[in-house]
């Protein structure tokens, strides 16, 4: 796995990394030095989110040990949004003639998954999801139903950015907060609206047991009570076996009472900020704590973090309150041994 956010998470130590805070409620994303990835003459004619999401890609292929996935499956819930504004604007400035086609195909949400096969030379199934807080757990699903088909090392991801424009536009409908705030303050402010971010995260799944599994997914649309007691009986889990919760509250005060009784609590949106694919965050931290048995604690100074050790680790976020998703990963502790 491999995940390129507003924090040091990419081929970093993760629990030795500063925490990073913005005061601007715009989240971007630490980006790596893409030349030993890719040749400099490829990177000038690439846009942020094509070499951010190409190089979140590789590298999770490379800690994996693969280099042609069986399958690359991927969710976004805007795409490039830079390419799509700057063909926009292009269509209005040049009255619909001369355009340059270059940022129409790369606005496509399938710009990042071509790039990929075309990288690795894979001529595998490819697909990609776009149903905003669904997009990138609609990708893991269809993953899962690959792995159960038979294939074998399947790519699956999530890849957003933000731009000043669209943050602009999202604000004038209430998804932002007002005021300016410290992200590492994100939870003392409950008001209307969050702070904005964007990532990249990339998963290897395979059909052989690895230190992490993924024992359940479910997406539940605008519920009118909570699915947490049925999605874990489901699973032959008690909510007394979760070791740890990690949610999606995000400081909006017209949604974070879904989250309200969780037990073991540990909310990461102070992390990434709100975005549709934030959910790839989530797991990708999830799985960075199986692992390792610890929470990187420098990460969430505004709390106390829940003790270990981890074996269950349930995640529960939404997208402002219409999807609403639940995953829940296990321990595998005899990979560990």
């Amino acid at each position: 796995m491999s995940a390129i956010s507003p924090q040091h998470s990419f081929g970093e130590d993760i629990f030795s990394q500063p925490l990073v805070t913005v005061q601007e409620n715009v989240f971007a994303c630490v980006e790596p030095d893409y030349r030993a990835y890719m040749p400099p003459n490829s990177i000038r004619r690439m846009t942020r989110i094509l070499k951010v999401g190409l190089t979140a890609a590789l590298q999770c292929m490379q800690n994996a040990g693969i280099t042609v996935p069986g399958a690359i499956v991927t969710g976004t819930g805007k795409g490039s949004l830079s390419d799509t504004e700057r063909f926009l604007k292009e269509i209005r400035e040049y009255q619909e003639t001369a355009l340059n086609a270059t940022p129409f195909i790369q606005s496509t949400y399938n710009a990042v998954n071509g790039l990929i096969a075309l990288q690795q030379k894979c001529t595998q199934y490819n697909n990609t999801f776009v149903h905003r807080g669904f997009s990138f757990e609609n990708a893991l699903l269809d993953a899962m139903l690959l792995i159960a088909e038979g294939n074998k090392d399947i790519l699956v991801g999530a890849f957003e950015e933000i731009t000043a424009e669209h943050f602009y536009i999202k604000s004038r409908i209430g998804f932002w907060k007002k005021e300016k705030i410290s992200s590492n303050e994100l939870y003392k402010h409950s008001t209307p609206g969050t702070i904005s971010g964007e990532g990249a995260t990339f998963f290897v799944l395979s059909d052989t047991p690895g230190a992490v599994q993924l024992a359940g997914l479910k997406m539940v649309y605008k519920p009118k009570e909570s699915y947490l007691q049925k999605f874990l009986a489901a699973h032959d889990v008690r909510l007394e076996d979760i070791d740890l919760v990690i949610s999606g509250r995000n400081g909006d005060s017209n949604f974070d009472h879904y989250y309200e009784g969780l037990p073991k609590e540990l909310p990461f949106k102070h992390l990434c900020g709100e975005y549709d694919t934030a959910g790839a965050f989530a797991l990708w931290l999830g799985a960075q704590i199986l692992k390792a048995q610890q929470i990187p604690a420098q990460w969430f100074p505004m709390m106390q973090v829940p003790t270990g050790p981890y074996k269950n680790i349930l995640i529960y976020n939404h997208f402002f309150g219409e999807q609403h998703v639940y995953m829940l990963l296990t321990l595998n502790t005899g990979y560990l041994k």
